[in-house]
């Protein structure tokens, strides 16, 4: 069997096995994991030193309202993403377009981002919601859990 021809997806520097589009502005040191789909057609800004877990989607467009108006609406929505430095996010985690999330903030694996999340926020669940905060202290890093907004017993990242 013959290898489809016509376009070909640039190189990907960060993983062979991400997809990557548009123009992202991605910072030193973040690290993208396999199976990725980092969209950056709409606006993308991913700080530095970010780890990008494995599955994860980042979307800076949708098109919602071009599907379901059988293409009446004609455009295709875009909204810049920006994520700040030192953000982690899960496995499998979706980070919606028009999405800023701060810096040093947690998203849980499997959350679905739609709306902003402060610096240093951990964030699970769908829709992402706050759980907890990251506390820095020099090479010190603590995590707390607030018990009141987690939903699954014993839930932790």
């Amino acid at each position: 069997m013959s290898k489809p021809t016509g376009a070909q997806l640039p190189p990907n520097p960060y993983n062979a096995h991400a997809w990557i589009t548009g123009d992202p502005e991605i910072g030193e040191g973040t690290w993208i994991g396999a199976f990725t789909v980092v969209d950056g057609s709409g606006g993308l800004r991913i700080g530095k030193g970010c780890d990008v877990s494995c599955g994860v989607q980042i979307y800076t467009h949708n098109t919602v309202r071009r599907c379901v108006s059988g293409r009446e609406y004609p455009n295709v929505d875009r909204a810049p993403v920006t994520i700040g430095d030192r953000v982690f996010l899960g496995a499998n985690a979706v980070v919606m377009m028009g999405v800023t999330i701060g810096d040093s903030a947690v998203v849980g694996a499997g959350a679905v981002v739609t709306k902003d999340v402060p610096a240093r926020t951990v964030v699970a669940g769908v829709p992402a919601r706050e759980i907890g905060t990251v506390h820095l202290e020099g090479d010190s890093v603590r995590i707390e859990y607030d018990a009141q907004r987690q939903t699954a017993k014993g839930a932790q990242l």
